[in-house]
């Protein structure tokens, strides 16, 4: 039986695991989180709380392995606890996916970046995830392929809410550009990737349309019917420093790999096309 042990079953890792149970699939999922493990449970994901439960059965059985838990002070969580062991079964594995960002290529100006460019994070978390990447790659043997992700969003993550209630914000920054990714169009590169093994493969996953950030915000408040935010200069803007720190790095993101490599057709290749089928999903339009 195919069985996927995912560290970490989160967001994206949940988008995966509804492609894969309907075909037959085992998954089996980590949280630290008693509530979110009775949840796995009635979808048909076997929960493991982890760090805590003794893990190595599931490792035993596993012929798939994600891992989507963010690297710590102590770096990947996963590794520092059990590096020997998936070492030790590296050839049991037919796949193994990191989930790492785009953050690790850094600023590039608001110029186009592809998998081969230079990692030069702009940010402790951005270097964190390099210093990942390269500690999963250093496993011999391991059928490692790893996946920068632009920003998520999908259902429950959009700025519909916030349009709403009045809090989103147009923050303008001269020259910023992001890259973003529907939650679902990670699930099927995933899928796509399993299919189709290429050990030692990195992919960048995001659509075809970087942009600013609020041109998004005001899309998504025409779309609601809704005045769009007020523009706030990014010198004034009162942000916390994580929020800051995304604008930091502006970048456009190639997707050309999962396209021609995968055979991936994106369900959602711009924001427009995201945003408005997420409001659908809700009833809205």
């Amino acid at each position: 039986m195919n069985t996927l042990l995912s560290f970490g079953h989160g967001y994206s890792a949940q988008a995966l695991e509804r492609r894969l149970l309907p075909r037959g699939w085992r998954v089996i999922g980590t949280t630290r989180n008693a509530e979110k493990a009775a949840d796995f449970g009635a979808r048909g994901v076997e929960p493991l709380i982890w760090p805590g439960a003794e893990v190595t059965p599931a490792l035993d059985t596993a012929t798939h392995l994600l891992i989507s838990a963010a690297p710590g002070e102590d770096g990947d969580p996963v590794l520092a606890r059990l590096r020997d062991e998936i070492a030790a079964r590296a050839g049991q594995f037919a796949w193994v996916g990191y989930l790492s960002t785009t953050g690790v290529y850094g600023d590039h100006g608001g110029d186009w970046v592809d998998e081969d460019a230079p990692l030069t994070p702009a940010t402790t978390r951005g270097q964190a995830r390099v210093e990942a990447e390269a500690a999963w790659r250093a496993i011999p043997g391991l059928p490692l392929h790893i996946f920068r992700l632009a920003g998520i969003y999908g259902p429950g993550r959009g700025p519909f809410s916030k349009v709403r209630n009045g809090t989103a914000r147009r923050i303008i920054k001269d020259g910023q550009v992001f890259s973003r990714t529907h939650v679902d169009d990670i699930a099927q590169v995933l899928d796509a990737s399993i299919q189709r093994p290429n050990p030692g493969a990195v992919y960048n996953v995001c659509d075809d349309d970087p942009a600013p950030p609020q041109d998004v915000i005001a899309h998504a408040a025409r779309l609601l019917g809704l005045p769009v935010p007020e523009a706030v200069p990014f010198a004034e803007a009162d942000m916390s420093p994580m929020a800051r720190s995304f604008y930091a790095e502006s970048k456009k993101v190639r997707n050309e790999r999962i396209k021609d490599e995968l055979g991936v057709e994106l369900l959602y290749p711009d924001y427009r096309s995201g945003l408005q089928a997420l409001l659908t999903a809700e009833g809205g339009a």
